[in-house]
């Protein structure tokens, strides 16, 4: 890497800070910038997500531009060899201190975690080999559930790409395809995806009805719902409705639904190996506030809930406080919802007759996508 890009990206992380994360200010910075070539902009960015990954081995009396040159060696020392690399070393420099009073860190998970991430595609149902021969440089899944998952491995602007303006694919992380294919929802039914951000989730969902039967999306902010709005356009989809919600005990829908996924804010620690800029910045009492917000979110969105129907909840993290601590409080202050199975991910356990659980942590090591936890029930009175 030339001492150009170390520079460049030493000033946008002199300006990152808890309020203003780094891939905010990076994606800022290069879209600002029209002088920066295609392969800089991917040094760069490069460079500026593996300082965060190894900040853990930083000597902070050196200059930024001189840690940034000792992460990108690192790196390139553990994509060679990454088992030279101690556990111990891993739980006490990968990860910030508080983490092991909130969850386990197996050292798969930590070790996932130094590399970089793998860049995940969503293709239109039953397309993905297609759309993988179409673009070439790609990996179809092979998984039970998320078929239409494709790893993309080039190097190519895929914003630019003939498929992706015509609506054949959203870049969608599979952990976030695994949440969807565990609401399995039938054709004809009307789910609710209550913090849908910019409704990668809405708009899996309305695939896997067949574009039959209704999604409806909330959000609380609703520049998110206009990116949703941008993004059903491409894809040609109609079957969905959205209207902002804050999360109170107003619903946005004067509607009962079959299925409501609630995918709370949440600590994203599951996320770290793609945002690892968040592990200096996320704290303990994050986790707890957030907690809190998520049961909150929970009791008003499952009163809009018909009999029968599933109540999914999701969240990009791996804390206690924040799956089932929120699990077991929700449990205990709603009796009338019982806790029912979810579709089983992997293949070779279907194979081997293993059940479905209510609640599943998806870890990153698994599926090589962001962590999640998964939990479901059904309403019986």
């Amino acid at each position: 890497m030339s001492p150009l890009e170390i520079q460049y990206a030493a000033r946008v992380i002199r300006q990152t800070s808890k309020e203003r994360p780094a891939d905010g200010v990076l994606r800022e910075a290069l879209k600002a910038d029209a002088l920066l070539t295609a392969a800089q902009r991917r040094e760069i960015a490069k460079a500026v997500f593996a300082y965060y990954r190894w900040r853990g081995w930083h000597d902070r009396k050196r200059e930024v531009e001189s840690r940034v040159a000792w992460s990108l060696e690192l790196a390139d020392k553990y994509h060679k060899n990454p088992f030279a690399l101690p556990a111990d070393a891993l739980r006490a420099k990968a990860v910030p201190e508080w983490l092991a009073a909130e969850m386990e860190c197996p050292e798969p998970w930590l070790r996932s975690l130094q590399r970089e991430p793998r860049l995940w595609l969503r293709a239109r149902p039953g397309k993905a080999r297609e759309l993988a021969n179409k673009l070439g440089d790609c990996k179809v899944h092979k998984g039970l559930l998320m078929r239409d998952a494709v790893e993309f491995q080039g190097l190519r602007d895929l914003f630019s790409a003939e498929p992706f303006k015509a609506g054949e694919f959203e870049l969608q992380d599979i952990g976030s395809q695994a949440v969807s294919a565990l609401c399995s929802p039938e054709p004809g039914d009307v789910w609710w995806d209550a913090c849908a951000g910019e409704g990668g989730k809405t708009l899996h969902l309305a695939d896997l009805m067949q574009g039959r039967g209704q999604v409806f999306a909330s959000d609380k902010a609703e520049w998110r719902l206009a990116k949703l709005k941008q993004r059903a356009a491409r894809a040609l989809i109609q079957n969905y409705q959205s209207a902002p919600w804050e999360g109170g005990e107003q619903l946005p829908f004067p509607v009962k639904f079959d299925g409501i996924l609630v995918d709370a804010p949440c600590s994203g620690v599951g996320t770290w190996q793609r945002n690892p800029h968040a592990r200096w910045t996320t704290t303990a009492n994050d986790v707890q506030e957030l907690a809190q917000l998520q049961l909150h979110l929970m009791t008003n969105a499952a009163r809009a809930l018909k009999s029968g129907g599933r109540l999914i909840f999701a969240v990009c993290t791996l804390t206690r406080a924040e799956t089932t601590g929120v699990v077991e409080a929700f449990q205990q202050s709603h009796p009338q919802f019982e806790p029912a199975a979810l579709p089983v991910l992997r293949e070779e356990a279907a194979k081997l007759g293993i059940k479905g659980q209510p609640a599943q942590f998806i870890w990153p090591q698994e599926f090589q996508g962001n962590g999640m936890f998964v939990a479901q029930w059904r309403r019986v009175g």
